[in-house]
Formats: C-alpha cells, structure tokens, sequence
C-alpha cells in the first residue's frame, strides 16, 4: 500500500517550485513577519515540524508509514482506508478522510480534503486522483504556504506526469491571501522537475489589484542554482545625467565562474555599457570590472573605467594579489560618482604583488601606480610609482626581556615627467619588553640606515649621485595601569589610571640633499604622540630629543566589563627643537606639540559621544575638534550628529537621521553643512513606507561633486515587493553612505 503514498508525498516538489516563479522578476528578499498585516488568513501548521532526515540525505530511502481508523479489504482488487488517514515519511506528512486503491488499474484517489507539510511548505487540496501506471497525480484547489517565509498562493489544479507538473491559474504572493497588496499570477506554469526550471504563460504581475507587469511567456528557475537571466532593474534621475535606467544581465557561465552585463541608459549622455566577471578556482578569486560609454552625449568622447582584483594562494605562507584600476579622464568620478566621497577622488591606485607571512616574518615584492582622477590635481604632482617595491620584516623574541628584529625596502621610483632613483632602508632594532601584570618598561635601540641612487636632474650642482643616511634612533616606553572598586548609585564601577611616557632621541641629520619621493609629514592624533618619526615614507627621520607625558583614565561596568566612560590627555614636550622638515610644512614649536585630548561617553547601550581636541598653546588656538554622538531609540531610530573643525582646513556639522513614525512608516535625512564656505555639501530627505508585503521609498538629495562645484540634484524611488524583488533606484548603499550605521 505505500506506492500510492510514494506519489502522494512528493507533492510539495511541484508546489514549491511552482511558486518560485517571483524568481523571473528578481531574487528573493527576506521578508518580515505578518505583523504589519492584521487578520492575515493563512493555513496552520498541520503538526510540529520535524527533523527527521534520510541516512543517504533521500527522503525516498526512509520508511512510509501509513495508518487510519479502518482498512477495508473485502474487495479483491480495491483497498479503502478511511477515518483519520495518514502517511508519514521523514519530515513529510499527508493526511485525507478517505483514500481508495484500485489494485487492477494501480488507480488512486480521494474522497475529501487533502492536506499535506513538510519543514517547507504545508497545503491543502480539494481531492487528489492519480494513475500509478501512468505515473500521474492531479491535485484540484489548491492553497499553499511556505514554513520558512510568507509564500503563499493557490492552483485551481496541479498535475504531475513523471518529474513534470503543471498548474492551471496558480498565484504566489508574500501578502496574506486577504490583503493581497501584490500578487503574481499565471494562467499555466509548467514546472520540470529534474531541469529545475520552469514555463509561466500569461503571467502578470498586480500591486493592489492593478496590473502593473504583463508576459506572456517566461521560463524562470525552481531552485537556488545560479542561470542566466534577467535582474532586477534599476532606475534614477539627477541633473547631470537626466533619466537612468539599468537592466542587468546575469550569465552563468560555468559552475567556478560568471558574469553580468549592466546596460545602463542615461537621457543625457547615451547608453553605457558596463560588465562584472566573477571566477573562482580553487587556489584563486577575481572579479573584472568595466563600463564604457561611447561617444558622450554631452562631452563629445568616449568615458569608461575598468578594474580588476585577483587573489592566488601560492602556499601556506604565500600569495598573489592585484588591484588595477584605469579611468578615461579625470573627470568621471565627478560625472558618475554617487557620492561625495566616491566624485572627490583625486587619484586613483593600481598595485600587484607577491605577499608572504609566516611565524615572525613578512616579506613582499610589488608594484604600485597612480592615476589622476581629478581635474584639481596638477598634472606632474601625481605621487611616484614603484616599479618595483621589496618589503621584508623580521622579529623573534630570545628571551621574555629580549627581542631582535628589523625592516628593510628597497625601492625603484618612477615618474612620468620627473626623474627618479633606488632608495634602500634597513632598519635593525634591539627591544627590551620588562614588565608585570599593572606595568611595563620597554626600551628599544634601533638604526636606520638609508641609501639612494638618483638620476641626473635630482643631483645638486656638486652634490653625490649615491647619497646615505645613517642615524641611531632610541626610545622608551613606561606605563602603569592602576585601578580601583567603588560604588555609585548601587551599581559597581571599576576605575583606572594609567599613566604613558614615552621618551624619543633621534640624533639631527642633515637630509635636505636627500629626494622627496613618497614622504610627507603626518597628520598629528593620539598615536602621533607614541611614533618614532613624524613623516610618512624613508626619505626624512625627524629629529628628536622629547619626552611624551600622557594620562588615560576609564569607567567600566564591574558586571560585564563595558566601557562606560574613558578620557585621555598628552602631550610632547621638545628639550631640544626639531629641525628637519619638508617643503610646505607647518612650523614647529620650540616648546612641544599640541595638547591632544579624547574622550568617549557610553552612559547607555542606545547612546554614545565622542570627543577630540587638540589645543597649541604657543599660539593658544585650536587646531582641531571634533565631536560625534549617536542615539539610538524605539525599534531603528537612529540620529547622528558631528562636528568636525581643523584650523585653515575646513568646518563642518553633520546631522543624519531615522525617524520611525509608526510600524509602516520611517523618515530619513542627512545634513552635512560647511561653516567654512557657507554653503551645504549634502542634504537628503525622504520617506519609506512599509508593510509586511512592500515598501517604497523616495528619496531627494541635493549635493555638490567636489567642494566648490557644481550643485546636484537626485531623485530616487524605490519599490520592494518582499520576496519577490524590487524596481527602482536601490537606495540601500545611498543610505548606507549618508547615514552611520543605517544598515545596522
């Protein structure tokens, strides 16, 4: 009796796959629960779901067990089971009233309502009939649900013939069957078990009744293996590009790698071709990435950016990497860049190389050049490249108090416009790391030695072609962490003290002869006050005789640990004042660099403030402040708020937000202004409405390409059908890019 029951069960496969069909639209999103939709009428589950899985991973390979209240045997060629009938499979369950079996003809069927479930999908259905000869099943009203997500629809009928089924006016929706606000529909789906794929005719698409979206034919995938076919779309308008329209192209190629094609159509300018490929082996990875505009509308020339990254694994300890990048003019970031960071790039980086690593060591040998991107740099001020570049560094501690280690680069500068040279850097160095559990001590004795080989024009009148550099340089580093229990307002806090000095002596060393290559001061923080050189780059170690006195302090939870409150304050004072520099550099005091203070408040897990300050008081003015807060409140509200300040450099305010209003709706906004100019960098406002079924967002925003250009405006709407996909402009990166911590 369990061939019926073997045809019976397998039921859901047509089903499940039938309802995928939302997959020849886009690919599924996660959806939320029915929360958002009151009184939803969906099918109960039918019983616990079960985990019940076959030895082989093959439901057919587990037992049938099947039973009822009666069995009726009195005719030789019938079978009646009656009363409660069921059948139970693994996690797959089929219950009916009345199930006959007709021995002669291997026909079956029954008298009443069908309902079936596995960890998937539960149904029901009017009756069922089926011929075991013909290995056919045919269902007649059926209503379907998925377990894991809100799936839900309805066949008139669904009939099987072997591994094909085929479903008469079937529906899928993510909308509870009484609140239908989006619904796809086919007049016939025939799915084909074995390819996986499935035929949808006269399929429409409906938002709240209206038709929206009409094919006549469309073949779609039934399970989650990669196929070629369409995804979603993409669409925007803004002033500089007019109307945008984007319809990728999926193409799988071959199970390690693919590929998408990303027609993107611009009112303004014309039609861009773009294009990603992807491929994976099994000791490598690499996506190539272009787009091509021919012909620019508005310029008059052909635009286009292309860029490549590859990783290879060579070994345990080896590697290979590349990131190579080239654009078409320097002013396609500005054109197409979707935000200020992305229009503002100024030179754009491409390098390749072999990495090692191992126990102790590092060692790489790789190539770097640079780009302009931007018309506002100078054409010659582009940084040198490195054609090629030979890192290795090397530590091994001997002894818990005795440490050996060293760096060394060798590197051969090239310019498109200047000459260059080799520069070679060793640096050895002994550290003595003494310490305890609450203190440390850790002298370090190092020597830098440095040598170069320059072309022509880069010798001075009389000067050496060869130049070196060779200067000790020592340091030491002491602290203390200090702490202490106390009570406050009956909650236990722990304390700490924790005291820095840092003392630096790098003899004075004339370099004005030696080459700038890659070399520039450093932007002075907190860590500026523990490094051993204030430049960036070989080319000038600072001159040091200092001292560096700091002090930090925190306030934490005793009952978890969390850092409530910390503060820190320092600040280097010269015994002698340093002398080397550069080109172009701020002056330094003769006394001692900037007061630095930073501090961090977290009096709540939904609220936190950063602070940063830096106070010269030779000329008693700051030089930089920042402050940031953020504040969490409801279910996803969300308000950041910065300020940001660096003396002759620029100050700005930054105020973003989310604002939920209700269940369904959410506004959203950003405000980054310049005090210095006057004038707004970024403003964003829009709305998101949300159901358990879909949401639509729009969004304006108003921003500049650069500072002190051109003015932007953007329009970009949004609609998601949970489940199903969405059409529109995905604003989900704009947001994540305007707004901290949006996505989180």
């Amino acid at each position: 009796m369990h061939r019926p029951a073997l045809r019976l069960l397998p039921l859901c496969l047509a089903i499940a796959c039938a309802a995928h069909a939302r997959a020849a639209l886009a690919q599924e999103n996660p959806a939320p629960g029915w929360e958002l939709c009151p009184a939803a009428q969906t099918l109960p589950m039918f019983r616990p779901l079960s985990n019940a899985v076959a030895p082989t991973g093959d439901a057919a390979a587990l037992p049938t067990d099947i039973g009822g209240e009666s069995i009726d045997v009195s005719q030789q060629d019938t079978t009646v089971l009656s009363g409660n009938v069921e059948m139970q499979r693994g996690d797959q369950w089929l219950g009916t009233d009345k199930l006959t079996y007709r021995h002669d003809t291997e026909r079956f069927f029954t008298e009443g309502p069908v309902k079936y479930q596995d960890d998937g999908l539960r149904f029901t259905a009017d009756r069922a009939e089926g011929d075991q000869k013909a290995d056919r099943m045919r269902l007649q009203g059926v209503r379907y649900q998925f377990n894991q997500n809100l799936g839900n629809g309805t066949a008139e009928s669904l009939t099987m013939v072997g591994k094909t089924g085929t479903l008469e006016d079937g529906t899928y929706s993510t909308c509870p069957p009484g609140q239908r606000q989006w619904e796809f529909t086919a007049s016939r789906i025939d799915v084909d078990q074995e390819e996986a794929m499935g035929t949808a005719r006269n399929a429409t698409l409906r938002l709240g009744g209206v038709p929206v979206l009409w094919l006549p034919y469309v073949r779609f995938p039934t399970d989650d293996r990669r196929r070629t076919g369409l995804l979603s779309p993409t669409l925007g308008r803004d002033d500089r590009n007019g109307f945008e329209y984007e319809q990728p192209i999926y193409l799988n190629l071959a199970p390690n790698y693919d590929a998408t094609l990303k027609p993107r159509w611009l009112s303004k300018r014309g039609l861009m071709l773009g294009g990603e490929f992807r491929y994976l082996t099994q000791g490598s990875r690499g996506i190539l990435d272009a787009t091509w505009l021919p012909d620019d509308d508005v310029t008059g020339r052909d635009r286009g950016l292309a860029m490549f990254q590859h990783h290879s694994a060579l070994g345990p300890h080896w590697y290979a990497s590349a990131n190579l990048n080239h654009v078409s003019d320097v002013r396609y970031f500005e054109d197409f860049g979707e935000s200020l960071a992305a229009s503002s790039v100024s030179l754009l980086a491409s390098d390749a190389g072999v990495y090692g690593r191992g126990l102790g060591w590092t060692a790489s040998l790789s190539a770097q050049s640079w780009q302009i991107a931007n018309p506002i740099v100078v054409p010659g001020t582009e940084p040198y490249r490195r054609l090629p570049t030979a890192q290795a560094a090397w530590e091994r501690p001997f002894a818990p108090w005795f440490e050996l280690g060293a760096t060394a680069e060798a590197v051969r500068f090239q310019h498109e416009t200047l000459d260059g040279g080799e520069r070679v850097d060793i640096k050895p160095y002994v550290r003595l790391p003494f310490g305890g559990a609450a203190w440390f001590v850790t002298p370090e004795i190092a020597w830098r030695y440095t040598a170069y080989s320059l072309d022509d024009s880069l010798v001075p009148v009389g000067g050496d072609s060869s130049p070196s550099r060779s200067v000790p340089v020592m340091s030491l580093d002491a602290g203390a962490f200090l702490e202490r229990d106390f009570q406050w307002s009956e909650r236990s806090l722990l304390q700490t003290l924790e005291p820095r000095l840092y003392y630096l002596r790098v003899p004075y060393r004339d370099q004005d002869d030696l080459p700038l290559f890659d070399t520039q001061p450093l932007t002075f923080s907190w860590p500026g006050l523990f490094r051993d050189n204030r430049f960036a780059g070989a080319d000038r170690q600072g001159d040091a005789d200092q001292v560096t006195l700091a002090l930090t302090s925190r306030l934490l939870d005793a009952a978890d640990g969390r850092e409530l409150v910390s503060g820190s304050i320092g600040r280097i004072h010269y015994f002698d004042a340093p002398r080397v520099t550069v080109p172009g550099a701020l002056p330094l005091s003769d006394e001692g660099s900037a007061w630095v203070a930073e501090a961090s408040i977290a009096l709540g897990k939904r609220w936190s403030l950063g602070l940063a300050q830096q106070w010269d008081p030779d000329t008693e003015r700051t030089t930089l402040s920042a402050v940031r807060s953020q504040w969490r409140f409801g279910n996803g509200g969300l308000v950041n708020a910065a300020y940001r300040y660096r003396a002759d450099l620029l100050e700005q305010t930054d105020l973003s937000f989310v604002l939920p209003i209700n269940q369904s709706w959410r506004l959203m906004g950003r405000w980054n202004y310049s005090l210095r100019d006057a004038e707004t960098l970024e403003a964003l406002a829009g709305f998101e409405w949300k159901s358990c079924c879909v949401a639509i967002r729009l969004l304006g925003r108003q921003y500049i390409r650069e500072f002190g250009g051109e003015r932007n405006t953007g329009i970009y709407l949004e609609l998601e059908l949970n489940g199903l996909g969405g059409l529109g402009r995905n604003t989900a990166r704009l947001l994540d890019d305007a707004i901290l911590d949006y996505s989180r």
